[in-house]
């Protein structure tokens, strides 16, 4: 097995160079600026998000063992202004007294407050300091905007099952890793790989962990018996958080309820709250189906209050029931696009005086004005309907709401063709 030592797996597997590294090909593959750059020790200013385990602290390292430059590593956690001020005002004195550059690696960057990446620009800004910095979260919402510009931002991607794959064999041949004395079925090694949901840091965690309980010969029932359920990259505050009910809502609105249930359950299996799950599918009835299926909405609260009344896990029924009915429900944003255009005449109105007509006259003084003249109430006319101009004094008649053809709306616009012919007679 492995050579005794007390360093993880993980540790002891991170690549030095760049022929080493596993996946991210559209950031360090064969002719991208970035690889170039390495190979070259022509770096710039860079920041790498990605979610954990997909290699911004390995491509770091790669840099420091390639490049010519001084290599300075902060964490934004555990280093303040005082400390990044002295390395910034060293990195200058190199600069100008040896003309050696230094390259700056600043691990969970979005964690510097605003002082700190203060501090820190100036000295990107003068080439004092070439920046490495790494993140989890997006940078352009968790970084300094001064420090985004002036930096190229790669995404890293979790890695691919190949690319796990990959890593996990050099685990298991590598001299830093098990010699090849350990020998995992290729299912067991998929399995494995699957399990670490794009994050090489628990796949050979997980590796690790089934050579230390099942011994030398891995078996695929062995690796399913260990590894039940997945991990679940998923933070409730941070960029994955707000992708993925971006993925639950555009599905609903693509009308697949199989993928919505897969969206739904990895929020609500990695520790999302139920109501936002419900808060965000009752704004999709209103937003997204509307008076296509006025039921959409009524059956949301209703499933919400179920949920409250049940709790988990049966409470899982009314997020799913609620999920699949959205998604099967004809569509229609007519509310949406007449809330917009109502927005915009209200704004390019010259007045939203009442007209009299329209005005409450409870009092004799008031009626004497003119409130209330003119005034025909509906329910005294064939249909309800009278021929009348509700809008502002001064407005147009104009059309927001256009009912779509689909669902219920088929019927709302019929009956609103007809009502809009009388009421705007006059």
């Amino acid at each position: 097995m492995a050579t005794a030592t007390s360093e993880p797996l993980a540790f002891r597997l991170r690549p030095t160079k760049l022929e080493e590294f596993a996946g991210q090909e559209h950031v360090v593959g064969q002719g991208t600026a970035l690889r170039s750059a390495i190979e070259h020790d022509a770096l710039t200013s860079v920041i790498l998000s990605g979610p954990p385990g997909t290699g911004k602290t390995t491509l770091a390292r790669i840099i420091a063992e390639t490049t010519n430059a001084h290599f300075v590593q902060l964490n934004a956690v555990l280093s303040g202004v005082k400390e990044l001020k002295e390395v910034c005002a060293e990195a200058e004195r190199m600069r100008e007294t040896f003309e050696q550059k230094t390259v700056l690696f600043i691990d969970e960057i979005h964690r510097f407050n605003k002082s700190q990446q203060d501090a820190l620009l100036p000295y990107v800004e003068n080439g004092a300091v070439i920046l490495i910095g790494a993140t989890t979260e997006n940078p352009y919402f968790e970084v300094n905007a001064a420090l985004v510009s002036r930096s190229h931002v790669y995404l890293l991607k979790p890695l691919e099952i190949p690319d796990l794959k990959a890593i996990l064999q050099r685990a298991l041949s590598s001299s830093v890793g098990y010699q090849s004395k350990v020998t995992v079925a290729d299912e067991a090694l998929d399995r494995i790989a699957r399990i670490a949901n794009g994050d090489a840091r628990i796949a050979l965690n997980a590796l690790e962990l089934a050579v230390m309980t099942a011994g030398n010969r891995i078996t695929l029932k062995q690796a399913d018996e260990l590894f039940k359920e997945r991990s679940m990259r998923y933070d409730r505050t941070g960029d994955d958080h707000y992708n993925t009910i971006s993925a639950f809502i555009k599905t609903l609105r693509g009308s697949d309820p199989d993928a919505a249930l897969i969206w739904m359950f990895k929020m609500l299996l990695s520790g999302e709250a139920p109501r936002f799950i419900f808060r965000r599918m009752a704004i999709f009835a209103s937003e997204d189906i509307g008076n296509a299926d006025p039921r959409a909405l009524q059956m949301v609260m209703t499933a919400q209050q179920a949920f409250e009344f049940v709790g988990l896990p049966e409470g899982e029924y009314f997020l799913a029931h609620s999920c699949i009915y959205l998604a099967q429900a004809p569509k229609s944003n007519a509310v949406a696009l007449a809330m917009g255009s109502s927005k915009k005449a209200i704004n390019n109105a010259d007045t939203l005086e009442v007209p009299n007509h329209l005005r409450n006259a409870p009092v004799k003084g008031l009626k004497e004005q003119g409130y209330g003249e003119g005034y025909q109430y509906p329910h005294n006319f064939e249909g309800a309907i009278v021929s009348a101009n509700y809008f502002p004094m001064g407005m147009e008649s104009q059309t927001f709401y256009e009912p779509s053809d689909r669902g219920f709306e088929v019927e709302v616009r019929q009956r609103l063709e007809k009502a809009r012919i009388v009421v705007r007679a006059g």
